[in-house]
């Protein structure tokens, strides 16, 4: 049955348990809330609130059912020293002054990434020493610009997603890692553990992992040795540092206990392998794989939101979405003026704002050179705002073919 809308201005710190919030007294943009309309089905989703609001309105014709509370089901471990927010990082150098060494860096890890899947098929170690020699100038890229690196990789996709994955988790645990403001020597591991997270799939078998319909209960068994395989292959190689172990023992583990392999729940898993849950599930849902197409960067956020405090710590979803932006860098979007453009660098003052390359014209039709605008600084006549994000591939449009010479 339909109704009026009825609502009540409520502070924040006096909402209860049950309420549905219509409003905030700010803009929902400016908040890491994706949908108009926030049911308050635990504590935690107050104190989110808090953060951003002094006061909300509430809808006082719905009610929401409370949520179970899944952090209460381990208890809690002793904080990781490691693992701690001690740093504010800014970026130290110009994005087109990094490219040139986030291009050298990328290179770099791709090729380690090639090597070292060829070195376990061959039935050779892994030298943990080689691994971080690899990530090392990918981290050093990432703390001195927040951009230019992801702008790279976005550009640089190779053909095997295994590579790709590495790279790209490898990556993304390293900003997560700066957003986090942890120590320089922490964030290398992390690193490391997001390069050797699905390591153990190099020793299943190739037809398994490309195929291009749903696995029989079979299958998925096998497929989720891949854990216990990495392990394996870690402790064959002497890999010693507790993030990396972390991660790839515990990156299919969920907030809520239905993850593998011992089903561990809440912070009973360890940060880092809370944190390459997520990585692993962004970067899975924004690629093209053999069964499925490939969602959009920021979709791909919106849905790990949609898990928070299910699959997913709330707590870290938003800390990943505050890291990557509203649209993250290289994701494809269209204007209000019907052009296709690509996200180059993100504007922290202005989320929703980003500085983007124009590569179409209205009637999506190429562009001969792309046109780069800075949303949050135009100048000409013509306001362009994002419209909506495109998944890969949209339209025709492969920005490589701009960029990558």
């Amino acid at each position: 049955m339909a109704y009026d809308l009825v609502e009540r201005r409520v502070f924040v710190a006096d909402l209860e348990v049950g309420m549905y919030v219509s409003r905030l007294d700010c803009e929902w943009s400016d908040t890491p809330f994706p949908l108009q309309g926030l049911p308050i089905a635990a504590q935690a989703d107050i104190d989110r609130l808090s953060r951003f609001c002094k006061y909300v309105f509430v809808d006082m014709h719905r009610r929401v059912t409370p949520a179970r509370v899944v952090s209460a089901v381990a208890p809690r471990p002793v904080p990781n020293p490691r693992l701690v927010a001690r740093h504010t990082y800014t970026d130290t150098v110009p994005f087109e002054e990094e490219l040139p060494r986030a291009r050298e860096a990328f290179d770099g890890m791709s090729r380690f990434a090639e090597r070292l899947v060829d070195d376990i098929h061959g039935g050779r170690a892994i030298e943990p020493g080689a691994v971080e020699e690899a990530v090392r100038p990918m981290v050093a890229s990432v703390l001195r610009s927040g951009d230019a690196f992801f702008w790279i990789e976005s550009l640089r996709q190779r053909d095997s997603y295994t590579y790709r994955h590495a790279v790209a988790c490898s990556t993304l645990a390293a900003a997560f890692g700066r957003h986090m403001g942890f120590a320089g020597e922490a964030i290398v591991s992390l690193a490391a553990g997001g390069l050797l997270m699905d390591v153990g799939k190099a020793q299943l078998p190739d037809e398994l992992l490309g195929r291009g319909g749903p696995l029989s209960d079979e299958e998925w068994e096998l497929t989720r040795q891949h854990v216990s395989e990495g392990m394996a292959i870690l402790d064959h190689a002497g890999v010693s540092d507790p993030e990396v172990r972390d991660m790839v023992l515990t990156h299919h583990e969920r907030f809520d206990g239905s993850g593998y392999p011992a089903g561990l729940a809440g912070t009973a898993i360890p940060l880092s392998g809370r944190m390459a849950a997520i990585i692993d599930t962004y970067h899975a849902m924004s690629t093209p794989r053999p069964y499925r197409l490939a969602v959009s960067r920021h979709l791909a956020l919106r849905q790990l939101y949609a898990g928070r405090d299910r699959e997913f710590q709330g707590e870290l979803v938003e800390q990943f979405q505050a890291c990557l932006g509203v649209y993250p860098t290289g994701s494809l979007v269209e204007l209000n003026t019907g052009e296709v453009a690509i996200v180059m660098m993100q504007n922290q003052a202005r989320r929703l704002q980003p500085r983007v390359a124009i590569l179409t014209r209205k009637d999506k039709a190429a562009l001969e050179e792309f046109l780069i605008i800075d949303l949050m600084n135009q100048s000409d006549s013509i306001r362009r705002e994002i419209l909506r994000t495109l998944p890969a591939g949209s339209h025709g449009i492969d920005p490589r073919e701009y960029f990558v010479q």
